[in-house]
């Protein structure tokens, strides 16, 4: 049962016979060394090499865990565990598990995440790709920092120890390495006590290449870090497109523009407008991304967003597509009434396109004004139910799987 032994050390496995009884002994020395009440256990993510024999055999737990990936096997192996604190680490032998002090030490002050830092601790030769140590790890790493402002300094350090109910709480769902970047943005977001402590990376024991996929991997947890920021994914992109378009258009609007030796005319004018268009849709994108992760726990509650989105009601928004139809419609008009002076024959697209362009942007724009305000409305219906939120329906649903009482 959770809180019979103070820490787990836990190793997720996926044919890893070569390395396993290694990283285990070390853990266990390590508890004997401190004097830890702790255990050792093993998510097997089905290994055919006898890892699970290995690891029974040196003392250690095994959860069987059937659903395939990094993130599935440490999610079961954070659930089977029976402890207050985990420290988790790959049984590749790249970690040292007998030179845990710095964490349990930073776990018992009160820190409910402490993250390894490679790049601190240091990193042998051979122990990682130069496409990950000058590339993959300081970009993403970046990445996170910025969009998430998040203390962490080697996002993806596969060696970390953490609080095992404040983890649980967050509700991880990533099945495959996007699991360390999910860590880390849900505990910063959701305001855990995160701090680091430097750890060094060896090269790993295994004759065979990682698990690890540089590309694949890279993108899925650069994706990662995308869906949870709507912010640099939506609000930012959009904005730089509305602004600087509505400001080109502007620009051109009351007739043709030379720079130097190049001259912009209706033609700048109609990706103007473009970009006006999908830096509207850009921002309510952002919009319902937010009401949406908000609603579903996702995302945590932001007070000023919600007061802004508030303010955005169907009433307003609807005046205020009205309003933009009326102006794209008198322009049409406009239009069609210098077609009429030249008997609708032929005319000069110059001069006619600068009433079409804005005419056609004020009336799509209209639209999607509309019909955004109502999809707002809709994601915002379910928050005027009286049942529980879902993150505590969820929070509930784990504890009676835990074997607890929920309150």
């Amino acid at each position: 049962m959770p809180g019979s032994c103070e820490l787990t050390v836990l190793m997720p496995c996926l044919n890893e016979a070569e390395t396993l009884a290694t990283c285990i002994d070390k853990a266990r020395r390590y508890f004997w060394r401190s004097g830890i009440d702790g255990e050792v256990l093993v998510a097997d993510n089905g290994s055919t090499d006898g890892s699970q024999t290995i690891a029974r055999e040196h003392g250690a737990s095994v959860v069987d865990v059937p659903a395939k990936g990094y993130g599935s096997a440490l999610i079961a192996g954070i659930r089977a565990a029976r402890s207050p604190y985990v420290i988790m680490g790959d049984s590749d032998d790249s970690y040292d598990f007998g030179e845990l002090d710095g964490f349990v030490e930073k776990l018992r002050e009160g820190n409910e995440l402490v993250m390894g830092n490679r790049f601190k601790g240091g990193i042998r030769p051979g122990a990682m790709p130069a496409l990950h140590r000058y590339l993959g790890n300081p970009v993403l790493t970046a990445i996170g920092r910025v969009f998430f402002k998040s203390p962490c300094g080697d996002f993806h350090c596969g060696l970390r120890g953490f609080s095992r109910d404040a983890i649980l709480d967050l509700d991880l769902q990533a099945p495959g390495m996007e699991f360390a970047s999910e860590m880390v943005v849900k505990a910063t977001l959701k305001g855990l006590h995160i701090t680091e402590v430097p750890t060094t990376l060896s090269p790993d024991g295994r004759s065979r290449p990682p698990h690890l996929r540089s590309w694949r991997d890279g993108w899925r947890h650069l994706r990662f870090l995308l869906l949870f920021s709507p912010k640099w994914l939506f609000l930012y992109p959009g904005l730089f497109l509305f602004i600087a378009g509505l400001l080109f258009t502007a620009w051109l609007l009351p007739g043709p523009r030379q720079v130097g030796a190049i001259f912009f005319d209706i033609h700048s004018l109609l990706y103007a407008a473009m970009a006006i268009i999908v830096g509207v849709q850009s921002i309510q994108f952002w919009a319902f991304a937010n009401a949406h992760g908000m609603h579903e726990g996702i995302l945590p509650p932001n007070a000023a967003l919600q007061r802004l989105l508030g303010m955005a009601t169907l009433e307003r928004s609807l005046i205020t597509a009205a309003f933009l139809l009326v102006i794209g419609l008198v322009l049409g008009v406009l239009a069609v009434s210098s077609w009429s002076t030249a008997a609708f024959g032929l005319l000069d697209p110059v001069l006619t396109m600068r009433f079409a362009i804005p005419s056609a942007v004020c009336i799509v724009l209209a639209f999607e004004i509309a019909y955004g305000a109502f999809v707002l409305n809709v994601l915002g219906i379910r928050e005027s139910r009286p049942n529980k939120p879902a993150r505590a329906r969820r929070a509930a649903k784990r504890d009676e799987r835990n074997g607890r009482v929920s309150a």
